[in-house]
Parts: C-alpha cells; structure tokens; sequence
C-alpha cells in the first residue's frame, strides 16, 4: 500500500509558476514509477508527466513542465512554468510498477491539488 499526499497547489496568473509536490508513504518509493495527470472540469483525467529511469511529458506541457523525484524524502515534484489557464486543473500523483503514461496502470493516487491559472 502507497498513501500520496499532494501540496502546492493555488491560483496563479498566466506566465507564473507553482511547484507541485507529492509526499509518499508505505511502501518503497523507489520501487514505484511516479506520475503527475491532471482533470479539469468534464474532461477526462490526462497524463501530464511520469518519472521511473527516465521522464517523459505530455506534449502540451514539454518545454513548461518538470518532474523529478527525490527518493530519499519520498517525495516526486513538479515544477510548473509559464503557466496557461488551460492549466487549470486539479492535478494528481499516482504511484504504478510500470513507467506508462497509461492511467489505468497506476495503482495509487493522491487526492489531488487544484491549480488555477487567470488569464
């Protein structure tokens, strides 16, 4: 069993930049594939970025975007620049043994962090 908390969320303006972390607990983090997806309201939930031996973005974060993990705090990161109000999301983590975009293969997730981009 994996418990994710996510923090960091809040409302910034267009171009800001938030910083997303994801705190785990339970079993061994470094054994996990770590993922950031995000929904925004009547879509479906989307993957944003996956860390495991490498990393990997969706296209419309690349370039924006940054995760990294630091397995020695147990803790995955994302850090979000030059934002858009097409960010607006709530954004979760999910812990997973394979490194996918798929989110179907992640086994755990947070209960999510709302971030909000004004235009």
């Amino acid at each position: 069993q994996v418990q994710l908390v996510e923090s960091g969320g809040g409302l910034v303006q267009a171009g800001g930049s938030l910083r997303l972390s994801c705190a785990a607990s339970g079993r061994t983090f470094s054994d996990y594939a770590m993922g950031w997806f995000r929904q925004a309201p009547g879509k479906e939930r989307e993957f944003v970025a996956g860390a495991g031996g490498t990393t990997y973005y969706a296209d419309s974060v690349k370039g924006r975007f940054s995760i990294s993990r630091d397995n020695a705090k147990n803790t995955v990161y994302l850090q979000m620049s030059s934002l858009k109000p097409e960010d607006t999301a709530v954004y979760y983590c999910a812990a997973g043994r394979i490194f996918t975009s798929t989110r179907n293969e992640y086994r755990y997730w947070g209960q999510g962090t709302q971030v909000t981009v004004s235009s």
